[in-house]
């Protein structure tokens, strides 16, 4: 483009659509954790009188159709454009959160749970349009070298807006003084989002001339033609995302029941984590640059895996169960996550650029199934295990941190997974003349000469790590999230 050197010279987020596409992705996601993750526990178990299960099968339909779209989603965003996509997303949401008002009080009949069922499952159809569209959206708005850091503020956007929901969503709650007001503000927040997404996002056209071979599959067989190209990430994504799963469904419920937070002051907790969520993003994204993916991921899920070990603790020993525990585990947590999310997504976006938004909704279908599986074991082990807590005189404490126990436990595995699957670069030798090598975006490669020197890793095929041979050392040879 003409003013290519000119929009570069300026840090991705200062530039005036990537800033747009942030601030519309940042209030997207509040309006969404505010709905599901933060109100709903709590509406449907107070002024619905729903069972903790019945609130469980509900958020379990969130996940569970998001899982299933995003692929078929990104299909779409690719084919049609990824502001129509984030324009009918939060539009749907509007209608589902005031129609959550109107849905008739039974006191949890069968009827009342499968409408709300069917409305949180819209909302998950709802996500499933934006978030797959807003990576599309935002690989199409950067170039190649500031891709990382702009992947990693757009996935800080997710974080901070789960972060900023809590806080938000419990204040509205107490300062109105019912359980179902920070609905209506989801609900404004989703008309807000709609609109910019509309007026705001400018408009991407497919490339016709690879659109059929882009677009062959969609839903099922779209995430198994991704599966075959990046089965490495895909494999992350499910393993660490279903450890943040364990969690999900008791995240409120954990300082309510065993510190006495209020709404207020659960969200009063969270405020300064998501603070240094959003003011470390950028630094951890050119850390992360300047590290490498591979090494980016390795240490990220290391930390991660240490802080969530560090708060498990307090399962088997009473006296760290304190609020500066979970405090201080945390913050290893996020910065690990900060650190290896952005590394792989932004390799997924490079694999295929034609199927940017088909791998990407496949990466994130897996973190929906990994999240799925996740969530309900969690909420068993935080119910179940508090009695043998108490019989093993550790107290209900010992049920309250199980989910915490589990998600370090599947950390560690996606550490371990990333060592194997995710190969650093060495500074080594060049391949053998006569072996057949190709890139991850299927292009020959015969020598190390003329290679991009940010370049981390070359794949034996299309998300295949290279295998060692008894030949000299070709793993070092270089490619670029």
């Amino acid at each position: 483009m003409a003013d290519g050197a000119q929009i570069s010279a300026k840090p991705a987020w200062r530039r005036g659509p990537v800033l747009r596409l942030l601030a519309i992705a940042l209030m997207a996601e509040i309006g969404y954790a505010t709905l599901n993750l933060s109100t709903m526990p709590v509406y449907l178990t107070g002024d619905r009188h729903f069972g903790q299960g019945v609130m469980g099968l509900v958020l379990t339909a969130f996940l569970l159709a998001e899982a299933i779209f995003k692929t078929p989603m990104g299909h779409l965003a690719d084919r049609l454009g990824p502001r129509m996509l984030m324009t009918l997303g939060p539009a749907v949401s509007v209608g589902s959160s005031l129609l959550s008002l109107l849905v008739p009080h039974t006191g949890g009949g069968p009827l009342e749970v499968l409408a709300f069922v069917l409305l949180r499952a819209l909302d998950g159809l709802a996500i499933a349009m934006l978030w797959p569209a807003a990576f599309a959206q935002m690989n199409a708005t950067v170039d190649d070298a500031d891709r990382q850091q702009a992947m990693s503020l757009l996935n800080s956007c997710y974080l901070v807006g789960i972060a900023l929901a809590f806080p938000v969503g419990g204040i509205v709650n107490d300062l109105a003084g019912e359980e179902w007001a920070s609905i209506i503000l989801a609900a404004v927040l989703f008309l807000g989002v709609a609109l910019a997404s509309w007026f705001l996002v400018p408009v991407l056209k497919a490339d016709s001339s690879t659109a059929d071979e882009a677009h062959g599959s969609v839903g099922i067989a779209g995430f198994v033609d991704s599966m075959r190209q990046i089965p490495e990430y895909l494999v992350l994504s499910a393993i660490t995302f279903m450890g943040i799963g364990f969690p999900t469904f008791i995240f409120k419920l954990f300082p309510r029941d065993q510190f006495g937070f209020s709404e207020t002051q659960i969200g009063a907790a969270i405020f300064p984590g998501a603070i240094a969520l959003g003011l470390a993003s950028v630094p951890m994204s050119r850390l992360g640059e300047k590290m490498g993916r591979v090494r980016a991921v390795h240490l990220g899920l290391g930390l991660a895996a240490v802080g969530m070990a560090f708060i498990a603790t307090g399962m088997f020993i009473p006296p760290l169960r304190q609020p500066w525990m979970l405090a201080l585990g945390g913050l290893p947590v996020g910065i690990g996550f900060l650190l290896t999310v952005p590394a792989w997504l932004a390799s997924v976006s490079d694999l295929d650029p034609r199927r940017r938004g088909a791998n990407l909704g496949a990466v994130m279908t897996a973190q929906g199934l990994g999240a799925i599986v996740g969530a309900p074991v969690g909420a068993l082990l935080y119910e179940k295990l508090q009695p043998l807590g108490r019989a093993l005189h550790l107290g209900a404490g010992f049920g309250h941190y199980a989910p915490f126990l589990a998600c370090a436990v599947a950390l560690g595995v996606g550490w371990l997974l990333s060592i194997k699957i995710l190969h650093e670069k060495k500074s080594s030798a060049a391949a053998a003349p006569d072996e057949k090598l190709v890139d991850e975006h299927g292009d020959g490669v015969g020598k190390t000469d003329g290679h991009p020197p940010e370049a981390e890793e070359i794949f034996a095929a299309p998300g295949k790590p290279l295998a060692e041979t008894d030949g000299p050392d070709v793993s070092d040879l270089s490619r670029d999230r």
